[in-house]
């Protein structure tokens, strides 16, 4: 029964917010002190700095569709408190190793792929956990809280961990964002709504996969969404394994000043998580998701674009419009794609998308290795902002951009034997 008040009425919500949003905080924190430690402390090269993305990310091409099958066949809240309490004890290594002066970089490389296993277990138990903590006629409601913590964490994060770094050096701010998954597990512990336990598998691992693929790519709408974000990602792969290589070597900008770079420009996903709903009740959906996507894009050719004299302006409004136009696609497509989905069946789903979306940031991130070695980090910023701008034609498809209010519950039924992108998935 609905607790008046809304959301932040329901105390077990408000203590998965709660984790949810101290957990940002220290993520924040991490991907801003990681890096630092390769390209501060230990001096790696640019194609090393980019391959430590590249690791971050590669769970997501290697665990996260067999993650989908084993989470639909288990109960997601300990998948979730396990996630956390794993990341905590690899990303304590790290400051383990510098106070021991063992710290190297395949070390980093060893904690960015362990706690990226954690974080595939994490985000898709998690997408799928929501829908059952707090119903479909809220899922908006609740996607749209969730991504309002996220900002705030991006607000404040960086200049935390900026401020963590400058007092404290990279390896040990990291520390931060250990003790913040140690309190995200045990506010996780402490929601008392009842799991159902999943019905017992009743087919082959192999055929659940598959399944999930053909789930996902199957509909014409989900298969939009899917090829877009793809898109994106591989610019943003691209992007970001040099980004904080571009600011400090090229721009030469402190560590405290990056990170304040990074905290305003998140006003940007503040805002976005603030008009996303009213947003997607104003224009439908559809519409709401080709906005998104025009604005997102084309802000980032002011990251490379920034002079050497004053660069803060120009990264600042490029990564805060950038930021804006994200946050409303993700809360609206994630909203879309949680409605659509039978409840049994988002694990895999869900598993699949991501394979699907985030695979592509990886080998972003090693082609941002080789171009940013190559022909210069402010040309292949250049690239990645230009893919990113041209990723919205996969919007402008049918049906998908004549999408009003969130449809019905409905199963995805593709064909059983429909071809994809040329291949049968059975």
């Amino acid at each position: 029964m609905r607790e008046r008040g809304g959301l932040w009425r329901d105390r077990d919500y408000l203590r998965f917010w709660t984790a949810h949003t101290v957990s940002q905080v220290g993520t924040q924190i991490t991907q801003l002190a990681l890096p630092l430690v390769a390209i501060d402390v230990l001096h790696a090269s640019t194609f090393e700095v980019a391959l430590l993305t590249f690791v971050d990310f590669l769970p997501w091409l290697v665990v996260s569709l067999p993650a989908g099958v084993w989470i639909d066949r288990l109960r997601r809240r300990p998948v979730l408190i396990a996630a956390d309490i794993g990341r905590a004890v690899a990303l304590a290594w790290v400051p383990a190793g510098a106070a021991l002066g063992s710290l190297t970089v395949w070390q980093l490389y060893a904690v960015g792929f362990l706690v990226g296993c954690g974080t595939v277990f994490f985000d898709v138990a998690y997408q799928s956990y929501v829908p059952s903590l707090v119903g479909r006629d809220r899922l908006i409601e609740a996607n749209s809280k969730l991504e309002l913590s996220r900002s705030a964490a991006q607000l404040g994060g960086p200049a935390a961990g900026g401020g963590l770094v400058v007092a404290l050096t990279a390896p040990y701010a990291i520390l931060a964002d250990a003790v913040s998954y140690v309190v995200s597990a045990l506010l996780l512990g402490a929601i008392r709504r009842e799991e159902h336990e999943p019905e017992p598998a009743t087919t082959r691992v192999r055929s659940e996969l598959l399944s999930g693929l053909r789930l996902v790519l199957g509909d014409p709408r989900t298969r939009s969404l899917v090829f877009y974000v793809a898109t994106s990602t591989f610019s943003n792969g691209l992007f970001w394994a040099i980004f904080l290589l571009f600011a400090r070597r090229e721009l030469h900008l402190s560590a405290g000043l990056i990170g304040l770079v990074l905290a305003l420009s998140n006003i940007g996903s503040l805002l976005g998580a603030t008009i996303a709903g009213p947003l997607g009740r104003r224009l439908g959906i559809g519409r709401t998701l080709v906005a998104a996507g025009l604005v997102s894009g084309p802000p980032l050719f002011l990251v490379p674009l920034a002079p050497h004299a004053f660069p803060v302006p120009f990264l600042t409004a490029g990564l805060l419009v950038f930021g804006l136009g994200v946050i409303v696609y993700n809360i609206t497509a994630i909203s879309l794609i949680q409605s659509i989905t039978p409840p049994h069946l988002l694990g895999r789903a869900n598993a699949s998308r991501r394979f699907l979306v985030w695979g592509p940031l990886p080998l972003g991130a090693l082609a941002g290795g080789v171009f940013g070695s190559s022909i210069g980090l402010r040309e292949t910023l250049l690239a990645a902002a230009a893919i990113d701008a041209a990723a919205v034609v996969w919007l402008l498809r049918e049906p998908l951009r004549t999408i009003g209010e969130l449809p019905q519950p409905e199963p995805l039924t593709p064909p059983p034997v429909e071809p994809v992108l040329g291949v049968t998935l059975e």
